[in-house]
């Protein structure tokens, strides 16, 4: 499931930080802490490698 827009992108990057320990929980806001808590590594990771190119900043 590739990514509709760069802000979805990003914010599955920054969940994948924090499923790695890259990053720390509190740093988790909005998006990126719903994907967090609702998704595997595999499946952000899938999310977070979309390329951004030809997508929009926000899907709306």
């Amino acid at each position: 499931m590739p990514a509709k827009s760069q802000a979805q992108q990003q914010a599955a990057a920054v969940a994948l930080s924090v499923k790695r320990g890259e990053a720390r929980k509190d740093e988790l806001r909005g998006a990126s802490k719903e994907m967090y808590d609702s998704m595997t590594e595999d499946e952000l990771e899938e999310l977070a490698s979309t390329p951004r190119k030809g997508k929009p900043e926000h899907k709306g």
